[in-house]
């Protein structure tokens, strides 16, 4: 079969999967697009006061908000939305269930019309500390969804593929032991219809020998049997040694089994300036099906869907091109490497690139806990592969750093900044149109929804601006909990995760 009829018979096998209305991944489709078709979200929001001496907010006190949950403490996964349920990560400090107290990494899934708790996964840490599973954070990945099965990669760099029903309806196998995977101490903990049904895990981090910096972050992407996962491979506690250079920082596991079914070869951890947190997006350029990923060198690759047998006997991805997206002057000045961590140097990508009409667009950042730096926003083509450099079509250097994901719409793209202002750019040329200042640290993504830009703050703001090439703020709504995680919209209902409650909008 050649390649363009391989990639249709793939892409007949994941397009049936996707509900009309639902956000079943992170981006919402393979491309990542923060883009979602959505009618009647009402702009006048207030998010409730808590019952004294609670963490319950009174639902009489809110408006326009369906239903309000509680999370846990620090909550940085963005939902998903997928055949009626709610998935997202957050940690263990409010437990749901009793016996199991502690540190833990969580994903929670509700019914999306009621938000009704329907059951959790739980997730024991690494023991690493800051260096690998840092403490209280929790789940940072949002999962990817299709049918009755979900995949979500854990704070300890699991490949976990789950039954999206948990054990309400048993224990569907062939995996059996939730009851000691959720362990800590070695003493198998009690499982009923409210936990997670594991159908297969993948442990890539022992397997590959991978070595995640701080956290594991990344939502996978599927396409066909195959799934495609970052590793968040990278640096160690002192920021100066790699401890596994030779590890992959982006592989495919088969979704039926998870087993490993290839690896990137192109030296991405050897270059890691912190760590491989970005995920990856899917598009078919050409007829020819590319992964499009922002690694944590700072480079932008392309790579081929389809392996290759590498010289030294396992299967790998064929690079189509690379793309460095730090200008030089990032990278060396009067001819010395400038350091990482500093305003001036360079940055890897953590926000996602997404892909559009075969162009790619992507921004680079770091670390928040770094600050602010220099940063830019590229244009690429990727339909022009005359060599293995990929060329920007357009870059912009006047946006600073961001590990905010874009959203692209009739022309405009939408990219939050970390210093909190949120411009609108000109895909022809690049050029800023508006800058909207929040005042505020920006983690959040931007999303394009019922022609409104909405994004959260850190200062728990959810700002909307009406879309457009003239700047208009519709609204600032305030949560009281800083807003990490992205808002996403699915079924014409808005859904926003603060650190410790998750909203779901809607008249």
């Amino acid at each position: 079969m050649n390649k363009p009829l391989a990639f249709l018979a793939a892409a007949s096998l994941f397009l049936p999967a996707l509900q009309a209305g639902d956000w079943p991944m992170w981006g919402g489709t393979p491309s990542r697009n923060m883009v979602a078709v959505a009618s009647g979200i009402p702009d006048d929001i207030h998010s409730g006061k808590f019952i004294p001496k609670t963490e319950t907010i009174d639902p009489k006190t809110t408006k326009n908000v369906k239903w309000v949950v509680k999370l846990g403490s620090q909550t940085y996964g963005t939902p998903v939305v997928a055949g009626g349920r709610v998935f997202v990560g957050t940690n263990n400090e409010s437990p749901r269930d009793p016996a199991q107290q502690g540190d833990r990494g969580v994903l929670m899934c509700f019914d999306e019309k009621t938000g009704d708790f329907l059951w959790q996964l739980v997730i024991p840490k690494v023991g690493a500390g800051k260096v690998s599973d840092w403490e209280f954070v929790g789940l940072c990945s949002s999962a990817s969804i299709e049918g009755d099965r979900g995949w979500v990669v854990s704070n300890r760099g699991e490949v976990i593929c789950f039954d999206v029903k948990g054990m309400a309806d048993g224990n569907g196998g062939p995996f059996t032991d939730e009851a000691k995977f959720s362990s800590v101490d070695g003493k198998p903990v009690a499982v009923g219809p409210k936990t997670a049904d594991i159908l297969w895990v993948a442990d890539i981090r022992n397997e590959l020998g991978i070595f995640p910096h701080n956290v594991s972050s990344c939502s996978p992407v599927i396409v066909g049997d195959k799934v495609i996962i970052a590793t968040s491979n990278g640096v160690d506690w002192s920021h100066l040694n790699i401890p596994a250079p030779l590890a992959p920082a982006l592989v495919i596991v088969d979704k039926n089994t998870g087993k490993v079914l290839a690896e990137e070869v192109a030296g991405v951890s050897k270059r890691a300036l912190h760590a491989s947190w970005g995920s990856a997006a899917f598009a078919d350029v050409k007829g020819v099906p590319t992964i499009v990923w922002g690694g944590g060198d700072g480079l932008c690759y392309g790579f081929d869907l389809n392996p290759f047998q590498h010289p030294e006997g396992f299967p790998a991805l064929k690079e189509f091109f690379r793309y460095d997206a730090n200008p030089p002057e990032y990278r060396t000045k009067n001819g010395q490497p400038l350091k990482y961590a500093t305003h001036d140097g360079p940055s890897e990508i953590i926000a996602t690139v997404i892909v559009h009409e075969g162009r790619a667009y992507m921004v680079i950042g770091q670390d928040p806990e770094h600050g602010d730096g220099v940063g830019m926003v590229s244009c690429l083509d990727l339909t022009a592969r005359g060599d293995i450099t990929g060329k920007a079509v357009w870059t912009n250097k006047s946006i600073g750093r961001s590990i905010s994901t874009p959203s692209l719409h009739e022309g405009l793209l939408y990219q939050a900044e970390y210093n909190g202002n949120i411009h609108c750019i000109d895909i022809t040329n690049g050029k800023i149109l508006w800058t909207y200042a929040t005042n505020s640290r920006i983690w959040s993504s931007t999303l394009v929804a019922d022609g409104k830009v909405y994004c959260g703050t850190e200062d728990g703001e959810l700002i909307i601006l009406r879309t457009g090439r003239e700047m208009k703020l519709v609204g600032k709504p305030e949560f009281f909990s800083p807003i990490y995680a992205s808002p996403v919209v699915a079924n014409n209902l808005l859904h926003v995760a603060t650190m410790t409650h998750l909203f779901a909008i809607g008249k």
